[in-house]
């Protein structure tokens, strides 16, 4: 259990402007953000990003939709962080969500599903190299605690 995840908002929740609510969402579960960055992504960037999905039959639809606007990317630090973040989540698709996660909450549908989180530790660190280089993200022993060091 490793102490990272990646996570992105997805461009119909930046476009319903769910981005600060969401981002209160993740500080609340007592997540610390170790990176942020808004980006737009190319059709070949988010195909490079979704390549295990490529077989599948939405696909397609997927790339189109991470395509369509800017997303936010975010590196977040906390204990078992993949696992709480997938909690946080919910399931992909809003209607089998629980109540008051992200995804029940900020969604529209299961193909627009307001919310990216890693799988895994692996993923999470691919995901995250893939969007950010490792100066541009503290490690969980660079977290800055208190104001007060300032």
């Amino acid at each position: 259990m490793g102490n990272k995840t990646f996570s992105m908002i997805k461009p119909g929740a930046v476009h319903n402007k769910h981005i600060g609510h969401i981002l209160s969402k993740i500080e609340e579960a007592g997540f610390t953000i170790a990176a942020i960055k808004t980006i737009r992504l190319s059709r070949e960037d988010a195909a490079e990003f979704y390549v295990e999905h490529k077989e599948r039959s939405f696909f397609g639809e997927l790339i189109d939709f991470m395509s369509s606007g800017p997303i936010i990317a975010m590196v977040l630090l906390k204990d078992n962080a993949v696992e709480d973040f997938r909690k946080l989540i919910g399931s992909t698709d809003p209607e089998k969500a629980e109540e008051g996660t992200i995804r029940k909450l900020f969604a529209t549908s299961k193909s627009h599903n307001a919310v990216h989180g890693s799988d895994s530790d692996a993923s999470a660190e691919r995901e995250s190299a893939f969007f950010f280089s490792r100066r541009e993200f503290l490690r969980s022993d660079e977290v800055i605690t208190s104001i007060d060091k300032y």
